[in-house]
């Protein structure tokens, strides 16, 4: 049975293993220098600048979405850009990735925002289909630039 639920301040704990265990399947864990004081009060301080949804499996944590606002000018509505979304490789292929994203649409919709987006490794071609079925599309033409701050 699959529940979802907005992540609570005990949660951070959890949420932050995960964040490990993505980064771990990412191949990107040396890139991961943050810590759970930091994802607290990110996601539970003033202002609050993310949020997440946990997904529950029969009570036990099984993923989680990590989600914050972004801003179109062409639209002129806000965007909602999904950071990470995880399901623990025990519980893929029973619908929680999707269930996941349905819940984060309909909020975004619920919210007038005019997108949904996130950004996927090229390399990730199971991922890729995956969001392909959930009718997601490349955002062609465009490349994603970063200027580390830390």
């Amino acid at each position: 049975m699959l529940k979802l639920r907005a992540a609570q301040a005990a949660d951070v704990p959890e949420i932050f293993v995960m964040i490990g265990e993505l980064a771990d399947f990412e191949r990107l864990r040396a890139q991961m220098t943050g810590n759970a004081d930091d994802l607290r009060r990110h996601l539970f301080g003033e202002p609050r600048l993310a949020a997440a949804l946990l997904a529950l499996w029969h009570d036990a944590v099984a993923g989680y979405a990590l989600y914050f606002h972004s801003y179109s000018t062409f639209l002129c509505r806000p965007g909602l850009y999904v950071e990470d979304l995880y399901v623990r490789p025990a519980y893929r292929g029973r619908g929680i990735g999707r269930e996941l994203l349905v819940a984060l649409e309909s909020r975004a919709r619920e919210q007038g925002c005019g997108r949904l987006e996130w950004s996927v490794l090229d390399w990730n071609r199971s991922a890729i289909d995956f969001y392909r079925r959930f009718g997601a599309h490349p955002n062609a033409g465009w490349t994603l630039f970063r200027k580390e701050l830390v």
